[in-house]
């Protein structure tokens, strides 16, 4: 098997620049009072500010020391706006220069409408090979576009009890972004005509939303905050759970949110069973690959995150167990990594 190739110390650093520059872009156009509210025991920021007669309250993002050091700070990244605005640019251009994979105009501008409107400020996760490629900034490492096998489509999921605590919304409306961009959507099979998916009628490019389901059946779901049904899913919960941010590398850069790299790859051991047979077969091989590829990544560089996320993911049940094992019975190095977390 080829080395593992990372990229350059200058390029590493220009992404977390990228990437901070962008947090605090996140609180540079606060319009009123940022305000702390505790919910369901979680503390969470909002921007207060009257608009007409009426008091709003903005979800900012849940409390944390960079958080709240950035909200300190919003006087002074509000003057340096416009200059950020320009570094990001000159950022992505360089991080494109560097080998970093690109992004199609398309999905550049659907991700970047989409942060916009507030999907990942509200909780909204990229998922599926989307989400991969996007570990090439957060791990430093080469992906090249065999290994992505690039996709145009986008998956993105959300907690349905998170969606509904944060008594906020997206802005505009997901469904206006989606006619902008000739998306119609895709009524499902239920009797009620369900829609959690838009297809662009050119391009072929379809989005979907999904959502943990925490019952024995995997039906359809409301996500209030994103304005969207959302398709519900086993197993979806772990993948999810305590989201890192990234950023898309089109025009200025693009704030998203996305799984940590060591559930990401644990979780494709267990869709890959899900999808072993039938028609989504193919999908399982690649499944494998991407599993195959961060867990030889992680355990090189975060033995220990990815220790735990194996462990967590086997203490969930014989189901969760099962799945893992069959991946790994044709997984035999990927087996042995892991296997070797532990000695």
């Amino acid at each position: 098997m080829d080395d593992l190739r990372y990229h350059s110390h200058t390029a590493q650093a220009a992404y977390h620049d990228l990437l901070r520059l962008l947090r605090d872009e996140a609180v540079s156009d606060l319009r009123g009072k940022p305000i702390l509210k505790e919910v369901n025991g979680r503390s969470y920021w909002y921007d207060r500010y009257r608009l007409g007669i009426r008091i709003v309250d903005r979800y900012i993002g849940e409390d944390s020391a960079g958080l709240k050091a950035r909200i300190d700070r919003h006087a002074e990244i509000k003057a340096a706006a416009k200059e950020a605005e320009r570094e990001r640019s000159r950022l992505v251009r360089l991080l494109r220069a560097e080998g970093y994979l690109p992004i199609d105009v398309v999905s550049g501008q659907l991700l970047t409408a989409l942060a916009r409107a507030g999907v990942f400020r509200l909780g909204g996760t990229l998922v599926g090979t989307q989400a991969f490629r996007l570990y090439e900034g957060e791990l430093g490492v080469w992906i090249s576009a065999d290994q992505s096998a690039m996709t145009m489509d986008i998956d993105i999921a959300s907690f349905e009890r998170l969606s509904l605590a944060l008594d906020d919304e997206v802005d505009p409306a997901l469904p206006e972004i989606f006619s902008e961009f000739a998306f119609d959507p895709v009524p499902g099979i239920d009797q009620q005509g369900d829609v959690w998916k838009w297809r662009q009628t050119n391009q072929q490019t379809l989005i979907e939303f999904l959502t943990p389901s925490f019952e024995a059946n995997e039906g359809i779901r409301h996500l209030p905050a994103l304005g969207v049904k959302a398709r519900a899913l086993h197993h979806l919960n772990y993948l999810i759970a305590e989201p890192i941010q990234a950023t898309v590398l089109y025009r200025r850069g693009a704030l998203v949110q996305i799984p940590r790299p060591e559930r990401f790859a644990i979780h494709k051991l267990i869709v890959a069973d899900r999808r072993r047979e039938g028609p989504d077969a193919r999908k399982s091989t690649k499944d494998r690959a991407q599993a195959a590829f961060l867990i030889r990544v992680l355990a090189e560089n975060q033995p220990d995150a990815l220790a735990e996320a194996y462990e967590d993911a086997r203490s969930r049940g014989p189901d969760w167990c099962a799945r893992i094992t069959r991946s790994l019975e044709r997984m035999a190095e990927t087996a042995s990594t892991l296997d070797g977390l532990s000695s």
